[in-house]
């Protein structure tokens, strides 16, 4: 990939564009809070050439959260649990909206 190619991709929110350390620095964590919810599953960050771990804006997001939580006591794997459900959740609201709307399109009432 040239610097152009990554130049494109500046605003994509899930190119990989943040070292460990970078990432750590900007979510005010650890190294190695990072490598703990990579291990418990929550985000997997993409692997440079060279083995490296690199991670998206998208996957910091997630990991601000997890922050957030253990800042606030709970466990990192509770954490991390937390999160996915969270996730399944909104997913699930969001699907029953658009049947919600489905629905109501096929079979409009007339208000008076």
């Amino acid at each position: 990939m040239t610097a152009d190619d990554s130049f494109g991709r500046i605003d994509d929110e899930d190119y990989p564009a943040y070292t460990m350390g970078r990432a750590a620095e900007l979510l005010g964590t650890t190294q190695s809070f990072l490598r703990a919810i990579g291990e418990a599953r929550l985000i997997t960050p993409l692997r440079s050439e060279g083995g490296h771990r690199r991670y998206s804006r998208y996957q910091l997001r997630i990991a601000a959260r997890a922050r957030e939580l253990v800042d606030h006591g709970t466990s990192v794997e509770a954490a991390c649990r937390i999160i996915v459900l969270e996730d399944q959740l909104e997913e699930a609201q969001r699907i029953n909206a658009e049947y919600r709307r489905a629905a109501e399109a096929a079979n409009p009432t007339t208000t008076p």
